[in-house]
């Protein structure tokens, strides 16, 4: 297994037992595994491989046992060395003892891999860890029912606390489990039943290693071509061949249906309920969230509540209030009054109050306009992470991101883009390949609004016809989709596969969402605000120097004459590289004078939407993709913004519009 291991490779006589830990990744392994082992540990990668597996001594009752931690894994069907090498310490090393560990609060997750283990007929101890976690969500596992199911011991145990643990080795299995079977197809049944005849004898049963050639598993042909001769394996392969055809779908993603079609039946009878909700509806519901029919209506009554929350109240009745009453009435008059008799000196009234004054209008933007939009953004979005509706939205729009060559991963990074795409653009770590990295990099530069900046745009769209904002999110939309198609073809390189953990759908904890929301204006109060003060004291410089009026003149044949839009909206593009909502709300200052008519609104969010990120956006595209990317895509990200604006205010003027 390891270098030091197999010098301590027992033989069958041997005093020593081995128990090996298994689970899906997060769900405390190593916690256990510290526990039972102590000191006594020893970590070195699995030959071959550059991937660490620990091995510790533990004893108990007179009983001396060798403790493996296996790699964290989604599924003994590898799709990664870490999983190859989790399957092949099942398939090649010999053990006594298997201890799967799960996450309580992912059942789901867990069982997945506790049906394969079982296909494999091995036998196993189930360990719920994170039970007090669980427990606090509202989720109840029936153990006895569970146990009953898999045929196999359940305990629960908090890892942290090391509660549990002890009735690990008075439950240890070594016989073999009671029958278990899935009904798949009847062709992979078939296909199945002529595979097993073909293949060695396996520490695994014949019909597990059929399931995963017939599901392409390409990593079991070194063990092939080790046990078999080279005509049976051409059969084998023959007969996968042959199975594929009577389906659409690869035969793989069928049999994982099938699994996960059990797994739903199993927790509908062991789960009472998560947070409230009947299990069975619970999965019900989550299953219609990423249907591919039932989850688009359910997407679009989604977001139209976000828009009627977040463009109604809190755009329109929120800021009306606040702007009007609060900053019109009552704090802004008494301010300037007293600033005009105790301040008599015209360069520092103008600087406080004047027209681009750090009372007047860098904290009437950030306090009065945009924080209670982005409040109610904040709001909704907690709600949706809460929920487990994030993940399946990021389920929902996968096949589009497959249609640009990207990893599927990426929808990650591009859901994460609209609370903030400077983060965003970090977690562009999580995909696998250089390409992949840079082309997400590029879209959410080019066409993700951040949070804050959302939540303008909508506030703005909510004073005109719902068709508006249609428009300008299909735009949006299909610019993306058009440049990350282009952008994938051009750049070198592969994608890789997209595996997601969905968790389970539940009521939303208002503790949790208070919490978070809070959390996040903070982090607005402490770090946006301060530049909305920055971008007041640059846009005031650029007045008083007499270089606004420059560079409004310069940019005259963009803003005025290709973008139809008046000169003023030039301060809103500028401060936009400073604060992407600073710039938007600096349009939905300007539509609220009257500014701007319905056209101007349409061309101006989708230009300032497409424009080039914010100066923290900049900044970590430097750090994580370096000078040269990021100037090439600064270099595409203008044209783009531009040639869009200038091409819509054209056809919406030819319109009529």
């Amino acid at each position: 297994m390891m270098e030091s291991c197999k010098k301590e490779r027992r033989p069958k006589d041997s005093p020593e037992e081995r128990i090996i830990l298994i689970g899906n990744p997060n769900v405390g392994k190593s916690v256990i595994f510290n526990y039972l082992t102590g000191k006594y540990v020893t970590v070195s990668n699995y030959p071959g491989t550059t991937v660490e597996v620990a091995t510790g001594a533990m004893a108990a009752h007179g009983k001396k046992y060798q403790v493996v931690d296996t790699p964290g894994i989604n599924s003994l069907i590898p799709m990664s060395e870490d999983e190859k090498v989790t399957r092949d310490i099942l398939l090649k090393e010999p053990f006594t003892h298997l201890v799967q560990v799960i996450d309580a609060k992912n059942l789901r997750r867990g069982l997945l891999i506790s049906l394969q283990l079982l296909e494999m007929e091995l036998p196993f101890l189930t360990l719920l860890n994170m039970w007090d976690e669980a427990k606090s969500r509202g989720i109840e596992i029936n153990l006895q029912n569970l146990s009953k199911h898999l045929g196999m011991p359940v305990l629960r145990a908090v890892a942290t606390r090391r509660k549990g643990l002890e009735k690990i080795h008075e439950n240890l299995r070594d016989q073999a489990p009671a029958p278990f079977s899935i009904s798949y197809p009847e062709a992979i049944e078939a296909g199945v039943s002529r595979i097993v005849s073909l293949l060695p004898e396996s520490p695994l049963s014949g019909r597990s290693l059929a399931l995963m050639l017939l599901s392409g598993d390409q990593s079991l042909a070194g063990w092939l071509h080790r046990n078999l001769p080279e005509e049976m394996i051409s059969r084998i392969e023959a007969i996968c061949r042959e199975t594929q055809v009577h389906f659409i779908d690869p035969v793989g993603y069928l049999i994982n249906q099938v699994r996960l079609r059990k797994v739903d039946e199993i927790l509908s009878q062991v789960m009472k309920s998560a947070k409230g909700l009947p299990i069975t509806f619970s999965v019900t519901l989550g299953n219609l969230m990423i249907h591919p029919f039932w989850g688009i209506p359910i997407l679009l009554s989604i977001l139209f509540l976000t828009y009627e929350f977040v463009g109604v109240f809190g755009a329109q009745i929120s800021v009306d209030f606040l702007e009007e009453t609060v900053f019109g009435e009552w704090l802004l008059p008494p301010v300037t009054e007293f600033f005009h008799r105790v301040l008599p000196i015209p360069f520092l009234q103008e600087l406080l109050i004047g027209p681009y004054g750090v009372l007047t209008m860098a904290l009437t933007y950030a306090i009065a306009i945009v924080l209670p939009i982005v409040g109610c953004f904040f709001l909704i979005f907690g709600l949706m992470e809460d929920s487990g509706y994030l993940p399946r939205l990021a389920v929902m729009t996968n096949e589009i991101f497959k249609k640009m060559g990207l990893n599927g991963k990426a929808v990650l990074p591009m859901v994460l883009g609209l609370g903030c795409d400077t983060m965003a653009t970090m977690t562009t770590r999580i995909l696998d390949t250089e390409k992949d990295r840079t082309i997400v990099t590029l879209l959410l530069a080019l066409g993700v609004p951040c949070s804050a900046q959302l939540g303008v745009i909508l506030g703005m769209f909510a004073g005109l016809p719902i068709l508006y904002l249609l428009i300008w999110a299909t735009l949006i939309a299909g610019i993306i989709v058009i440049v990350g198609y282009l952008a994938a073809r051009i750049l070198p390189g592969e994608s890789s596969d997209f595996i997601l953990e969905i968790p389970p759908l539940r009521i939303p904890q208002l503790s949790n969402i208070a919490v978070k929301t809070l959390a996040r204006l903070e982090w607005y109060l402490k770090e946006a605000v301060p530049l909305f003060i920055l971008g007041t004291l640059f846009l005031f410089t650029l007045h008083q120097t007499k270089t606004l009026t420059l560079l409004e003149r310069a940019a005259t044949p963009l803003i005025v004459h290709l973008l139809g839009l008046p000169v003023k909206a030039t301060e809103a593009f500028i401060v936009g590289f400073l604060r992407r909502d600073y710039g938007a709300a600096g349009l939905f200052v300007l539509a609220k004078e009257g500014a701007l008519d319905s056209r101007q609104v349409l061309v101006s969010l989708v230009t300032i939407t497409l424009f080039i990120p914010c100066i923290a956006q900049f900044f970590m595209m430097i750090k994580e993709r370096g000078w040269k990317k990021t100037f090439y895509i600064a270099a595409v990200v203008f044209p783009i913004a531009f040639g869009v604006g200038g091409i819509l205010n054209i056809l919406l003027r030819f319109l009529g519009l």
